[in-house]
């Protein structure tokens, strides 16, 4: 259990939450949600002791697993005892007692500790603790040949897994995870979910996956109007009921005030007449009935609309024999196909097994789009009649020019476009105001996610790329995404983990493994129920 009694964090004069008092129960899983800059991630810094509040305090157990959020922090140590750390008793133990062990000579108060380690140590389960820690990783999908290498060795997201082990290691009381579906393919995700689902301790976990977030919580703790409301149950029952809730107090509200402009009536009326005794009854009766002024909430929802210059052909995309190397790795080879206008096109698979490098491909005979250090191994490629491509990469970094503010940077991209046109598109992803004068070099990873999908929706391409799309973005934006690409009328290739986008918007599937691609047309619950019937 962890309890949170009196906490208070503000920035200047911005208040993130006020007086907030909350318990999270244990053999309970929570939900930590709120917009981007609601204070979710600090909020969770607080829990684990990261950060002092400002005011109040929190009582948490001794063992606590966190996800943590510096990959650079065990560059020096083995990837499996990366893993061990994670339960803090243990690992002391077994360094303390190695120390002991590598003297020449050993006295007798060494004999005593060492028998009070090794005692540690069985406690904590040490000497199963390497296979233990094992059997994470390769649910994560960490190979066996990388678990004695050091994690400076490792790639980002690799090592992103490793950091999730370690927080998931040695049986912790409560486990706070802040994005722990980053850098995780599908199949990781739904280890992860199935492991989360027998964990009895406390979960509290800031996720901007819905579906993960359905999946796995029993309840939802919301951070908005200051403060922290818990809901019982998954992302979309919170919505619903927060809702409910508001439009409750709203029309509560909108009643007393009738009420009360009624009985100010009658006061104005009969103030200076005879009937005082009544006026006096009123006034009283209208301090009682004064409305409670509503917090306003920090939810802010971008509104995403992709529209078309003009259709493509009927054919979208022609490719045959494509194949892809690099030295004596085969990403992919012989791969043929064609694509219609209106596929939308799910590209799925283990990280690592070129979807990234298959939209490289497509786009190197798109001489606007082609990365000039990409070349085709093998194969053509044909772009149909009048296919006009919006890519959004995976890695945008170095995609927004700096020394410009947010509405110049856009503006270039359609100089017809007036300067109340510009802001418009802006405001729709929530550069309001001020907000299109900021400097690009100043921009979030959010913030650059929204603006570049403001370069698409000015641009209205046929054609959609999307190269892990939702990453930086918030739940209310990841949703205006799926809506968008649900209606969009033109042609799309997607890469994502998010499995609410892989099931409401594709109507077709390439699966990447082995070095293999499965073309499946049809919908992600066609592609699930064909690949069980083919075990």
């Amino acid at each position: 259990m962890i309890s949170v009694s009196n906490v208070t964090m503000r920035y200047g004069a911005k208040i993130l939450f006020e007086d907030v008092s909350v318990t999270f129960v244990a053999g309970r899983r929570y939900g930590l949600t709120g917009p981007n800059g609601a204070g979710k991630s600090t909020f969770m810094k607080v829990l684990t002791g990261e950060l002092d509040a400002q005011k109040g305090n929190v009582v948490r157990p001794k063992k606590l697993g966190v996800l943590r959020q510096d990959q650079f922090a065990f560059d020096a140590y083995r990837v499996i005892d990366t893993v061990i750390m994670g339960n803090k008793p243990l690992w002391a133990a077994m360094e303390e007692r190695d120390a002991i062990y590598s003297k020449a000579e050993l006295t007798d108060d060494d004999g005593m500790r060492l028998g009070e380690l090794e005692g540690i140590v069985g406690e904590e389960d040490g000497y199963t603790a390497e296979s233990d820690a094992a059997i994470l990783l390769q649910g994560l999908d960490i190979p066996d040949e990388l678990h004695d290498r050091k994690m400076g060795e490792l790639q980002g997201g690799q090592k992103v897994r490793v950091l999730l082990a370690q927080a998931l290691f040695g049986k912790p009381q409560a486990l706070l995870l802040d994005e722990p579906t980053n850098h995780l393919d599908l199949d990781s995700i739904h280890w992860l979910q199935d492991f989360l689902l027998n964990y009895d301790g406390t979960l509290i976990t800031i996720s901007h996956d819905r579906h993960f977030l359905n999946s796995v919580t029993t309840h939802t703790a919301d951070i908005d109007y200051q403060t922290i409301i818990t809901y019982t149950g998954g992302y979309d029952d919170m919505v619903v009921a927060k809702t409910q809730i508001r439009s409750r107090l709203e029309s509560q509200n909108e009643q007393r005030e009738k009420k009360i402009a009624q009985l100010n009536e009658f006061i104005a009326r009969f103030a200076a007449g005879t009937r005082s005794s009544q006026v006096t009854s009123r006034k009283k009766e209208v301090e009682r009935l004064q409305t409670t002024e509503l917090s306003r909430s920090n939810i802010q929802r971008p509104y995403i609309r992709f529209d078309l210059n003009r259709p493509s052909g009927k054919t979208a995309l022609e490719f045959e024999n494509i194949g892809k190397s690099y030295d004596d790795l085969k990403v992919f080879d012989g791969f043929s196909g064609m694509v219609q206008r209106g596929d939308k096109i799910v590209l799925m698979g283990r990280n690592g097994q070129g979807k990234t490098t298959m939209l490289k491909a497509l786009l190197s005979a798109d001489p606007e789009h082609r990365d000039k250090d990409f070349d085709l191994t093998a194969g053509e490629i044909k772009w149909g009649h009048e296919a006009q491509i919006g890519y959004f990469p995976q890695d945008h970094t170095g995609m927004i020019e700096h020394g410009l503010t947010v509405a110049d940077w856009l503006h270039q991209w359609d100089m017809k476009k007036s300067a109340e046109e510009i802001r418009g598109i802006l405001g729709q992803m929530l550069f309001r105001g001020e907000e299109g004068l900021k400097p690009t070099s100043a921009l979030s990873g959010g913030e650059a996610a929204r603006l570049l999908f403001c370069k698409l929706m000015m641009q209205k391409p046929n054609i959609l790329i999307l190269d892990e799309p939702t990453n930086h973005l918030d739940l209310e934006s990841i949703n205006a995404l799926n809506i968008s690409l649900q209606k969009y009328e033109g042609t799309v290739l997607l890469v994502t983990h998010d499995q609410d986008l892989i099931e409401e918007v594709a109507t077709r599937i390439w699966n990447f493994e082995g070095g293999k691609i499965d073309d499946f047309k049809g919908p992600y619950e066609e592609f699930q129920q064909a690949m069980k019937a083919s075990k």
